[in-house]
């Protein structure tokens, strides 16, 4: 098994390349896929010289998987955030700004509006009535503070 390995190293690289980017996608979180990506580039380089030795073939998949964890870090470092990042998992913070029409009319400033496939309780300063548009503007608990939308000629 050894003497096979030893004569089709590229095969040998590629194999193992492969089985780490299945186990990066059974949900490591992305610990393997550098080291995966690095597998597999040298399996590509030892396909073009085939008569590099192991010890090379070793040291150059450490390096590459360090040059490649490194180029990562630095790009997410420098990465610009997107405003989208902070209201990831905050469904109601993400309707800020959103244009919706009142499903019923407010009475004592609560009403209800559609949004996506939910109805959301809202609360308005004034009284308006059903089929007004309405702009989220912010969020209490699970109330959606509304205004309406003035009308543009």
């Amino acid at each position: 098994m050894i003497e096979q390995i030893a004569a089709q190293p590229a095969w040998f690289w590629l194999c193992f390349g492969g089985l780490l980017l299945i186990a990066e996608l059974l949900g490591t979180g992305g610990y393997l896929l550098w080291t995966g990506t690095a597998a597999i580039v040298v399996a590509l380089i030892t396909w073009v010289f085939p008569h590099m030795g192991w010890e090379l073939q070793g040291i150059l998949f450490a390096v590459l998987t360090l040059l490649s964890v490194i180029a990562w870090r630095r790009w997410l470092r420098h990465r610009p955030r997107q405003a989208s990042d902070k209201t990831l998992n905050q469904k109601n913070h993400q309707l800020i700004g959103l244009h919706a029409r009142l499903t019923t009319d407010t009475e004592n400033g609560f009403g209800r509006v559609k949004l996506a496939d939910g109805s959301w309780r809202v609360h308005c300063d004034r009284e308006l009535p059903a089929n007004t548009e309405v702009e989220v503007i912010a969020v209490d608990g699970i109330t959606l503070k509304v205004r309406p939308v003035p009308h543009q000629p």
